[in-house]
């Protein structure tokens, strides 16, 4: 008789996953050319301070050196950096002025603003740490200059690794100035081709968002160039006009396609050949080809096929079509409607987030004071402790505990133990770099190892600390602490302590707090969707219903995101909240389901009464309301009593999945 594996804790497996990325090339290179040569610009011209400056803002330019558009990247790298430089200015003013303890509550308010930011996305939660890590440097590190001489070769290091992102680039497909916005798109095929094939399978939830995700970053993509197009003035190229077309072509595609998900059973590999070809085509330039035969044995497979040949006509197509009248208006017969959705999206997307999404996201609200209030406590209690054990270099304590515990950034206690041993290997390395090498010149070299090994190391955190430590232990040697590759090991010992006790105290550790707005919102989300899929009359211009379904699934990501946080965090309490992967993951069937209606809908099925959809999207809402009041318990929420729906059963799977959430979220 076999005996039952034991599981092994989510939080004990956590510091060991390890994420299979492709290796960035054009990445790697950079980050050898970024910090290492900057570092050994100013040994050469014997100014250390400005070398160890801008060598220390190209590494924290590095950390957000991701793949993605030109764009994209000056967002994902801009942002922060101008956060940086203005961290730096902040810090060195305090270190100039000789603040002394004042720096206690000066890091408590800039930490709380970094942890309240984390609430505000992945772009301004990266800003806001890194503006407190180069707070706490720049009041910490004895280096000789004014404030804002500082701050600026801070922002000349950030700086440099753009000018090399411009320059140094993957291979570019076919396509000139938009390679990057094409090539994000062909994502979008290659990642509804994947979904296809695994229709019916054990990976089909899984494909369907990596399908959302490639959809979300080609979404980005487009909206920076047309953000970048209106601050120049200009009007969108042919091309621009065109590739925004087959986008479109390409979210009605996979509304389309969900539908064919939803169905659970697997398709022919034809099905899955045709996105494929839209990929290559948008790759190479090339025509797509012959497509798969239609077939239109279900509702679902119909509506793809249709999705499908408005993709080619769209494809075919040299010459985008007049814009869409404002507001839109249905389309005429034989132009496909969702050819209005370029020019309308954007606008309709920021209406779909609605008040109660930018109310969970604000800085002010619940989970922004509770995040803000975590990392200020760390950071004060930490910057404390380092000035009563060695006021004179006090600053790496802090420093560490600003990398630690960031909320958003994954599971505290995986973090902890991965700094740690990061911590210990890189200081192991750097000092048998210096037992091996010679010279004034060996920490430049490690520098520029660490920053080669940067891009590479964001498959994991303790490899991504083993870069960091190097290249920061590299710039602290130049500036004149030769000794600090042993304390840096105590420091970083006591600053786990520290995160760990305050990390975890019950209400800074409180999931419903800290989970809680991001899945309120994304069922919000997903009710507006799902009521304007039962409201709607038919023929009803589809731009506001692919919007409120991409919102939807974008708010849907970042919960299920922080879900899984939370689901591998050490916590004495965990029975007390909500499952809530369960809730989310019956939330995204929900909204697959009722993309399924609205396509079944489109085809003639039989529509539900008001009354049928108001109470379904009631008890949606009500779980909402619910989840965002601990007061209230979820269980007590009435359920939706819907009736079978001639043609519609996918509304009765919807009524299903609310009263799993009741269920899920009953043992609040």
């Amino acid at each position: 008789m076999l005996r039952a594996q034991r599981a092994v804790p989510a939080w004990l497996a956590h510091p060991f996953r390890w994420q299979r990325l492709p290796v960035p090339w054009a990445a790697v290179v950079r980050g050898a050319l970024c910090a290492g040569p900057l570092l050994g610009a100013g040994i050469a011209t014997g100014h250390p301070a400005p070398g160890v400056l801008s060598g220390l803002g190209s590494m924290l330019a590095g950390v957000n050196d991701r793949p993605g558009t030109r764009r994209t990247g000056m967002v994902h790298v801009g942002l922060p950096a101008l956060a940086s430089a203005f961290g730096i200015l902040i810090g060195a003013s305090l270190q100039t002025a000789d603040a002394g303890w004042w720096i206690v509550p000066a890091l408590f308010a800039v930490g709380f603003v970094s942890g309240a930011g984390s609430v505000a996305g992945p772009v301004r939660s990266n800003a806001g740490m890194q503006m407190l890590a180069t707070t706490v440097l720049g009041a910490g590190m004895p280096l000789p200059g004014a404030p804002w001489a500082k701050a600026l070769f801070v922002l000349a290091g950030c700086l440099w690794l753009l000018l090399l992102r411009l320059v140094l680039r993957s291979p570019r497909p076919a396509g000139g100035a938009l390679s990057g916005e094409r090539a994000a798109v062909a994502t979008v095929f290659d990642a509804l081709a994947d979904a296809l094939g695994a229709a019916g399978g054990a990976g089909a939830e899984s494909a369907r968002r990596r399908l959302t995700a490639a959809l979300d970053r080609a979404d980005e993509a487009l909206r920076l160039r047309r953000l970048t197009s209106s601050l120049l003035r200009r009007h969108a190229r042919t091309e621009e006009l065109l590739l925004a077309e087959r986008f479109a072509a390409a979210t009605a595609l996979c509304e389309a396609s969900v539908a064919l998900l939803w169905e659970a059973r697997p398709l022919p590999s034809r099905v899955a050949q045709s996105p494929r070809q839209f990929a290559e085509a948008l790759r190479t330039g090339r025509s797509p080809g012959r497509l798969s035969a239609p077939e239109t044995s279900t509702a679902a497979r119909g509506a793809f096929d249709q999705a499908l040949l408005d993709a080619a006509v769209a494809f075919a197509r040299r010459e985008p079509l007049p814009p869409a009248p404002e507001p839109p208006a249905p389309a005429p017969s034989g132009r496909p409607v969702w050819l209005a959705v370029p020019r309308t999206v954007a606008r309709a997307a920021l209406a779909a987030a609605g008040g109660r999404t930018r109310r969970g996201r604000s800085l002010f609200g619940p989970a922004g004071r509770d995040y803000g209030l975590r990392v200020a406590v760390c950071i004060a209690a930490s910057a404390a402790v380092a000035l009563l054990l060695h006021p004179e270099h006090w600053y790496w304590l802090p420093a560490t505990t600003t990398f630690l515990v960031k909320p958003d950034l994954g599971p505290l206690f995986s973090r902890t133990v991965n700094r740690f041993a990061g911590t210990i290997a890189g200081v192991l390395l750097f000092a048998g770099a210096g037992l091996v090498l010679t010279g004034s010149w060996w920490p430049a070299l490690v520098a520029g190892a660490g920053g080669a090994l940067l891009p590479f190391a964001t498959r994991h955190f303790a490899l991504q600390t083993v870069a960091i430590t190097l290249m920061v232990l590299s710039f602290v040697y130049v500036g004149g602490s030769p000794e600090a590759a042993a304390e840096r090991v105590v420091d970083t010992s006591i600053a786990c302590g520290i995160v760990l006790v305050v990390g975890h105290l019950p209400r800074l550790a409180d999931p419903r707090r800290r989970v809680g707005h991001r899945v309120t919102s994304a069922l919000h989300s997903t009710e507006e969707f799902l009521r304007h899929v039962l409201e709607s009359e038919p023929g009803t211009d589809p731009t506001r219903r692919l919007a409120l379904r991409r919102a939807a699934y974008r708010s849907l990501g970042e919960a299920r995101a922080a879900a899984e946080t939370a689901a591998a965090e050490l916590l004495a309490a965990r029975d007390r909240n909500p499952d809530w992967l369960t809730v989310v993951t019956a939330a995204e069937r929900i909204v697959d389901a009722a993309t399924a209606c609205a396509v079944r809908l489109d085809h003639g099925a039989h529509r539900p009464s008001v009354a049928e959809a108001e109470r379904l999207c009631q008890a949606l809402s009500a779980m909402a309301d619910a989840l965002e009041d601990p007061r209230r318990r979820s269980a007590d929420v009435p359920g939706p009593d819907l009736l079978p729906v001639p043609d519609c059963a996918t509304l009765t799977d919807v009524a299903a999945e609310v009263e799993r959430i009741r269920g899920y979220a009953g043992a609040s």
